[in-house]
Parts: structure tokens; sequence; C-alpha cells
């Protein structure tokens, strides 16, 4: 897979803003990615170096409108920290 497959998107929540100060950095990810390609994509896309990657797969939540119900679609969550070292990520330099 290439590294901008991988990672799909940033998740900009006020959870994940404040683990911006101590280097952790929220990815919503491919579902078939495990954590050495997550690392591999982020140290490619942003150029810093990754200590560490937790994930978790997110379930959908039940929606309705009107009569009709459904699920919206289950996705991956990627916890990623940067070593001490490490360059900030730019894109979320911005943010705080």
């Amino acid at each position: 897979m290439v590294a901008q497959d991988i990672i799909i998107r940033p998740i900009i929540t006020e959870k994940s803003m404040s683990g911006i100060p101590m280097k952790m950095y929220t990815f919503e990810v491919a579902k078939n990615a495990n954590k050495i390609e997550i690392k591999k994509a982020v140290e490619e896309l942003f150029d810093v170096k990754v200590s560490k990657v937790n994930t978790l797969n997110v379930k959908g939540h039940l929606r309705r409108q009107g009569r009709t119900q459904g699920y919206t679609s289950d996705w991956k969550k990627a916890y990623v920290t940067l070593k001490e070292d490490s360059k900030p990520i730019e894109f979320f330099e911005g943010m705080m």
C-alpha cells in the first residue's frame, strides 16, 4: 500500500488536540493497515520519527432518519507518538 492510502485523514477533536504537547497525534487509517505500515506511512508523509503506534477499531453508530435506521461505517483509529528528538507535525501546529 502507498502511504497516502494508509493515512486517510487526521482526527481533529478536543481530546486529540490535548495530546499534541506530548507529541501524540490521531489519524483515521485504513482498516487493513497494521502498526508497522502506519509507522512507515507517517514517517514518510510528515518526515518525523515515530516511537509508538496504538490502534483501535471504532464500531459504527446507529443512525436513524425517519422510519429507517442503519449503522455508520466501522473504521480504524491510530494514535501515533513521536520520539522526543523528532520535530512536531506542522499540520497540527496551526490549530493549537
